[in-house]
Parts: structure tokens; C-alpha cells; sequence
């Protein structure tokens, strides 16, 4: 026993390292014939061109419509105890072949081989009979001596009982061991699963005590070249008799047909690769008995019977080993289902806490992040987080944000898909390296086309021992002559540590990472939509309100192209004037036009604020004071949304600054009136009472000024103006009569 501690990447590279070595030897890349392969091409193997069966049967190829011999194999005379073969038409062969095959014979039949038993020869003897069309014409007949008939009732009720109650996969597998070894007595029965990769391990096992077990063993993909694996495909049950037969070629070699190799895809007397045979006697082995376990239209497994001297089983028992295959794929497919369906049932249920979240809250992100965690389930996974709008929510065991935002983007990166699953994330971005103890493995679901929206499920790095059967970094050994390739020779079990790796995720993790996922962006999507019609409401209202607000407004986008520019504003502007399109366009409205445009672009260019006076030049030579304060909006420092600018009419208000400065010169002048001369005691009087009227006068300007409407403290200015020019004329021509009446003397102090 021999041990190893790599990384994942070991297993990924095998095949990849092999056929390097064989590529710097200078290997043709060209498609070997059959026989002619060695370990550098297998892979490309036409292993269905045999040219050749095992001897336990014989192979005839038939053309039509005279149903004459044409191609058969070498054995065919003497196996079936006639003089000639080659050549004859069936009608004249010893027996009943043609009678038995006729009923069978309707041109237009494609599919699986029909089974019919016939007598043939002399003295006559009972055949079991396979026929099928080949892509390129004719009939294929094959021959084999007929064997005991099966208790069907007995063989197959009492299995698929069996089978329909198993209750779990690795039950089912245990249960499917034990049935085809007790039905097909082979020393070794194992169930082969593969995994995403292409490489096997044996699944279930029933054999000899004195057996070395293998179960829990792993075998790389390149143990089944894929020529192999597209066979099992179509040929769902194949028999090795004897390891160490001498195949039986066929004459001719060539297909009259077609002058090409026939193609032997269907043919279950189709000799085996050399290199397969050599493959199994380095293990040992005698016979095999290989049927094909096919589910959702993929090669899943492999029920594989091995014996360790020959062994022949007849077509009635090879058939109930069609049937049973067929019978446990389809309960694989419904045990894989079931694991679907409880997560169709988890997604019903958080659909239904994403709508109320979104009723009750207005959002639907807490409906995923439940204090059960909840969300970690379908997925066996430790951690989860939910990168939306730029914000990042997590539960259980997960990096920190900036290291989740980096995987978002790393995703980013991906090719896009509904789901991205790895487990080995350090191993394949070394930048994610130092985050394996929580996040080996990640499954992503994209919830829209933007970038950066995910909900990601997390694994942490699981160290754990691989057992393969043997050491597949060395598959084959090289002798004297480097074309003298073998399969490799030790099949002592070979321990591998894998490292920086997460448990794998499996075809049903990411079926339910690809619902939840699919729902959750319904949801997205749908919030959104109800957004977008809100938000077009809300926008409808407020443009209305814009729009008809008597104050000039106009918006633009962060470009600096106008949305909307109100009536207001439009009432300002001649109609002679040219549609506004960008805010540039308002700089000819304005005198110093172009201190205006270079202002305006400085806007745009960065995002300032600007307040300013402006003229605008109105009909005729007038002009119209307006005060502008633009602002951008910025929902965050990095983004703009566009540009606000709004408008205010200071016409009133110049008008009453210079109300103002018109009352000033009035106060002032109301101290300098001599309409009449007054002496010095008179002018005394005169001055004490003024200083009174000039304090009310000022302390009603005040008043005016903060409490009057712009538009007329004006008016009321050069009203309190008017009456104190009035109020000091009248009040000098009183102290002057006074004065002259009454006397000084008399004058109020």
C-alpha cells in the first residue's frame, strides 16, 4: 500500500500530464485503427470498427433483398455446422433461420437488436438470434447457442420490489450488488458511479470473502477512453467471455456495402480493445460483465461483474440485466429527484417569506436571513451571502465583506451562467488562497445580467484520503520498444491526501442553488418592476409639479442634456428663442454669454456648485436680473445623477434695494431742508423733534423691509419716504411760525 498528499489539481491534471508526455514523443494525433492503438491515443481508439467478434458466437451481415451472406465471420461454418456460409442466401441454409427472422425484417425498424431463436445446421440445434441494422445498410445476424429459459417471474418481480422500495442511493447501489451477483454468480460485483470529472469510484460491492475489496476505490477518467463511454451509451450491456480468447475476424475484412470496416457499435459479439484486455489481465480477471446504468440520458454508472476465469451467461439472463438496469436508473433518477423536490418545496416557502417581507417591510432581503439559517440547507453549506446593490448581507460562515465584494467580481470575470460552483476556489484563483478554512468551495447564483448581484454559498476546506486503485499518475509502463505501452500493472490501492478543497457539490446541490437562485431573482425582478412603476408615478407627479411651479426650474442629466425645463422658465426666454437642448444652449439667453457657457461646463466637467447674478437678455434692450443656484446630484461621491438649476426673478427685489437707497437719500436730505431760515434756537427745536420723525420713519422701513412682500416694499418705501420729506417740511414751516408768533422764548425745548 502506497501513499501520496497533493492537491486537487493532481486529479485534474492526470489525463492532461499523460498525454503530454506523449505529445513531446511526438505522437501522431491522427485516429488509430482498431488494435493499432497504444496508451498515447486510446482515447481515439475506433473501438467499434473491430473487424473481429469473440468466438462464442458467430456474426453474419446480410444484404437485401435476396437476404444473402455477404460479410460473416471466419467461424461461422463450423460453429454452426454447415458446409458454406459466405455467399449463400439464407432461404438456402440448413434450418429455420430465414422463417424466424422474416416477421423482423420491416425495412424501417431502427432502436435495440430483436432476440428470436431458430434451429439451424446439421444435425440442427437451437440459436439464440440478434438482429439489427447497421447506419450503412443490410442486416447483421448474431449467432449464439441458445441456453436454459429463465424463470422470469422468479428473476425479475421479486428485484424490482427490491429496487422500488430502496429508499436512498447508497441503498439502492448495495441492494443492486447483491441482486446481479446473486442472479449472474460472477466472483465480484461493483457499482461504479462517475463523478462531474469523468473518474469512477466503486460505489457498492458484493464479492468473495477472499477477495481484496475495492469498494470506496477510485479510478481516473482515463481508465474509459470516450469513445468507451459513448458506447456504454448505446450499448447498454456488454460480455467479456475470456479474458485470453483469439478473436475471429470476418471475411472479407471490408464491408461489400461500403468497402469501409463495418461498424460494429451494436454488435454484442464486438471484440474488445487490446488494450482493455490487457488493462483487465493485469487485474486479474477472466470475465467481465459490464451493463450500462443510464440516467437523464447520461452515462451515471456502471454495474460491473467481474470473474476471475471464463464465463458465459445467454441472452435471457443478459437481458434481465438489461431490465434491472433500466429499472434502477430510473429509481436513481427519482432518488436524485427527491432531493429536487424538497428543494422545489424549500424555494415554495421562501417565496412565500420573501412576499410577506415585502409586504410587511418593503424589503425582501431578511426573508433569506432567518435566525434558523435556513437558507444554508438545500446546500449543505456553512456560510451564505447576498451581494445586491452593493451591499453585502451574510449568515453563518463567510469572509469578510471586502473579500466577498472579490469573489463577486472574480464571478464577474466567469463565464456567465446560472450557477458557478467550485470547490477548490484557492486552487483556482491563488488570490482567494489564504480564505479556504471558510470558503474552499463556493456555489454562485447570478440574480440579474448587472454585475456584482449574487447569492453565494460557502464550504470550508475539507482534508480527506482518496483511495485509488493503483497509482493514476502512472497508468502504463514503457519496455524495450517505447511503442510497447501497457496499462498499468499494480493495482495496489494508492492514498492520495487532497487538499485545499471543499466537500464536492453535487448535481443536486446545484439544481437547488439554480432554483433558489432562479426564484430569488424572480423576486429582484419583480421588486424592481414595482419600483420602476412607483418611481414612474412618483416621477409623473413631480414633473407635474415642476412643471407648473411659478419658479424657473430646469433639470438635466449628469451629461448635461436637458430633461425638463418648466414654463416658468419658458415665459422668461423671447419666443423667438431656440429650443434648449443642453445646458450650454442657455449661455446666449444671458449677457456675458461666454463668461456664462465656460461656467456652465465647469459644472459638468466637475460636479461643482455654482451660485450667481445673472442679466437675461429679454425683448427690446431690456434686461432681466435672475439669480441662479445650480447644483449636481449626487446620490454617492462617485456618481452623478444630473444637474438642477433653479431660477429667481430679483427684479423685485433690485427695485426695492433701490427703494431703499432712495429712502436713505430721503432721510438724509429730510436733515438738510431750508425751505425757510430758522435761527439757531428755532433750528435746535426743529432738529430734536426731526430726529423722532426720522426714528419712526426708519423703524416702518424695517418693519417693510422683512415684512412686506418683495414685489412691494418698493411702493411702501417711497410711500414712508414721501410722508418724512413731507413730515419735515411741514414740521420747519411750524417752528418757523412759531417762532415768529410766539417768540423763541416760547418754543418747546
Amino acid at each position: 500500500m502506497q501513499s501520496l498528499i497533493v492537491t486537487a489539481s493532481t486529479t485534474r491534471g492526470l489525463a492532461q500530464r499523460k498525454h503530454l508526455r506523449f505529445d513531446l514523443a511526438s505522437h501522431t494525433l491522427a485516429t488509430p485503427a482498431f488494435g493499432t492503438a497504444d496508451l498515447s491515443n486510446c482515447e481515439r481508439e475506433e473501438i467499434h470498427l473491430a473487424g473481429s467478434i469473440q468466438p462464442h458466437g458467430v456474426l453474419l451481415v446480410v444484404s437485401e433483398p435476396d437476404h444473402r451472406v455477404i460479410q460473416c465471420s471466419a467461424n461461422a461454418a463450423s460453429f454452426l455446422k454447415l458446409e458454406k456460409v459466405l455467399g449463400q442466401s439464407l432461404a438456402d441454409l440448413d434450418g429455420d433461420l430465414l422463417m424466424c427472422i422474416a416477421p423482423h425484417l420491416d425495412p424501417t425498424s431502427q432502436g435495440m437488436p430483436i432476440a428470436v431463436r431458430c434451429r439451424i445446421g446439421r444435425p440442427a440445434a437451437a440459436f439464440d438470434v440478434l438482429l439489427h441494422r447497421p447506419p450503412e445498410g443490410g442486416i447483421i445476424i448474431e449467432l449464439e447457442r441458445a441456453g436454459p429459459s429463465a424463470d422470469l417471474s422468479k428473476q425479475i418481480a421479486t428485484a424490482l420490489d427490491k429496487i422500488r422500495t430502496a429508499s436512498s442511493l447508497r441503498g439502492l447501489c448495495d441492494e443492486t450488488a447483491m441482486l446481479f451477483q446473486a442472479r449472474t454468480g460472477y466472483d465480484r460485483v461493483m457499482v461504479y458511479r462517475f463523478d462531474d470529472e469523468g473518474h469512477g469510484e466503486v460505489f457498492s460491492e458484493q464479492r468473495r470473502p477472499e477477495l481484496e475489496a475495492f469498494l470506496g476505490n477510485r479510478y481516473p477518467s482515463t481508465d474509459i477512453p470516450q469513445m468507451a463511454r459513448r458506447l456504454y451509451e448505446r450499448t447498454r450491456v456488454r460480455v467479456l467471455v475470456d479474458v485470453g480468447y483469439e478473436p475471429v475476424p470476418l471475411q472479407p475484412r471490408l464491408s461489400p456495402l461500403t468497402g469501409r470496416d463495418l461498424d460494429m457499435s451494436l454488435c454484442f459479439l464486438r471484440s474488445m480493445s487490446p488494450i482493455h484486455l490487457q488493462y483487465l489481465k493485469n487485474m486479474g480477471v477472466g470475465a467481465t460483465l459490464v451493463v450500462s446504468l443510464v440516467v437523464g440520458g447520461k452515462l451515471w454508472g456502471l454495474v460491473a461483474c467481474h470473474h476471475y476465469e471464463p464465463r458465459f451467461i445467454h441472452f435471457e439472463l443478459r437481458a434481465v440485466c438489461e431490465l434491472l438496469a433500466e429499472a434502477i436508473a430510473t429509481r436513481i433518477a427519482a432518488l436524485e429527484s427527491f432531493a429536487q423536490s424538497q428543494s422545489e418545496l424549500f424555494v415554495q416557502r421562501l417565496e412565500q417569506r420573501m412576499i410577506e417581507a415585502l409586504t410587511r417591510d418593503g424589503d425582501w432581503r431578511g426573508a433569506i436571513f432567518d435566525s434558523s439559517q435556513s437558507i444554508l440547507q438545500p446546500l449543505a453549506a456553512t456560510g451564505c451571502a447576498l451581494v445586491y446593490e452593493g451591499q453585502v448581507i451574510s449568515t453563518g460562515d463567510v469572509p469578510g465583506t471586502q473579500e466577498i465584494r472579490a469573489i463577486g467580481a472574480w464571478l464577474d470575470d466567469q463565464e456567465r451562467s446560472s450557477v458557478i460552483a467550485t470547490a477548490s476556489l484557492g486552487l483556482d484563483h491563488r488570490a482567494f488562497g489564504p480564505l479556504i478554512k471558510v470558503a474552499s468551495g463556493i456555489l454562485a447564483a447570478a440574480l440579474s445580467d448587472d454585475s456584482g448581484e449574487y447569492l453565494i454559498w460557502f464550504r470550508p476546506e475539507r482534508i480527506r484520503t482518496v483511495v485509488w486503485g493503483g497509482d493514476p499518475d502512472k497508468p502504463f509502463v514503457i519496455g524495450d520498444d517505447p511503442r510497447d505501452l501497457s496499462p498499468r500493472r499494480s493495482f495496489a490501492q494508492w492514498h492520495q491526501q487532497v487538499e485545499g478543497t471543499s466537500d464536492p457539490w453535487t448535481p443536486a446541490d446545484l439544481a437547488a442553488g439554480r432554483l433558489i437562485g432562479q426564484s430569488v431573482s424572480d423576486i429582484v425582478l419583480q421588486f424592481r418592476a414595482v419600483r420602476t412603476l412607483i418611481a414612474q408615478d412618483q416621477l409623473d407627479q413631480f414633473s407635474s409639479h415642476v412643471r407648473i411651479s411659478g419658479q424657473p426650474v430646469i433639470i438635466a442629466d449628469a451629461t448635461g442634456h436637458i430633461l425638463l425645463a418648466n414654463n416658468a422658465f419658458r415665459q422668461l426666454l423671447p419666443d423667438t428663442y431656440s429650443p434648449l437642448n443642453e445646458l450650454e444652449d442657455l449661455a446666449d439667453a444671458f449677457q456675458t454669454s461666454d463668461d456664462v457657457r465656460r461656467k456652465l461646463g465647469d459644472i459638468i466637467k466637475h460636479r461643482r456648485s455654482w451660485r450667481g447674478e445673472l442679466l437675461l437678455r429679454d425683448e427690446g434692450s431690456r434686461e432681466k436680473p435672475l439669480m441662479l443656484r445650480a447644483d449636481p446630484v449626487q446620490p454617492t461621491s462617485d456618481r452623478v445623477l444630473g444637474f438642477v438649476l433653479i431660477f429667481s426673478d430679483v427684479t423685485d427685489r433690485k427695485a426695492a434695494e433701490a427703494a431703499r437707497s432712495r429712502f436713505q437719500e430721503g432721510i438724509i436730505r429730510s436733515h438738510r431742508i431750508n425751505a425757510v431760515r430758522l435761527d439757531s434756537k428755532a433750528d435746535l427745536v426743529y432738529q430734536n423733534l426731526l430726529s423722532s420723525v426720522v426714528e419712526n420713519a426708519q423703524l416702518a422701513a424695517l418693519e417693510i423691509t422683512y415684512g412686506v412682500e418683495t414685489g412691494r416694499i418698493a411702493e411702501m418705501l417711497e410711500s414712508v419716504r414721501n410722508s418724512t420729506l413731507r413730515t419735515a417740511e411741514v414740521l420747519e414751516h411750524l417752528i418757523w411760525h412759531a417762532s415768529r408768533t410766539s417768540g423763541a422764548g416760547k418754543l418747546p425745548n
